[in-house]
């Protein structure tokens, strides 16, 4: 069974793994419009990989957290430059953060690895084994 996806005005069958992985939510600044990192997600039979594109951040500047079953990766990187010459004084302040959240399927663990390189941010969810709720016959006394 497939179900048509009018979030995107698209008529392409979606699974559950594109409405999972496409339920994000960020932050909209007062002013302007805010972009969110592009990210790769590839589900193997152990776990779930994110690469997430984070160019000039540092890993300080990354914040990664799971709670009550959302991943959120959000970063924040302030830069100021100031230079003084005879008869002014030049100063210059740049700012960019973002907040993008995932909403976990159950059967991912909450031991989760994050590591930054060459600006890409690499999260791995591993998957975890569901139980199955089997049938239990009840005797009546």
């Amino acid at each position: 069974m497939s179900i048509i996806n009018f979030k995107n005005r698209s008529l392409r069958p979606t699974s559950w793994f594109d409405d999972f992985f496409n339920d994000d939510f960020f932050l909209v600044p007062s002013q302007g419009k805010q972009t969110v990192p592009a990210t790769n997600i590839e589900e193997t039979d152990t776990s779930f990989e994110l690469e997430m594109a984070i160019p000039g951040m540092n890993k300080e500047d990354i914040n990664v957290e799971v709670e009550n079953g959302v991943l959120t990766v959000s970063a924040e990187k302030e830069d100021s430059i100031e230079e003084s010459e005879k008869n002014y004084t030049r100063k210059e302040y740049s700012y960019s953060s973002f907040k993008r959240s995932f909403t976990l399927p159950v059967n991912v663990t909450d031991i989760v690895t994050a590591n930054y390189k060459n600006g890409v941010l690499y999260i791995t969810l591993p998957k975890k084994e569901i139980e199955v709720n089997t049938a239990k016959r009840v005797k009546v006394a």
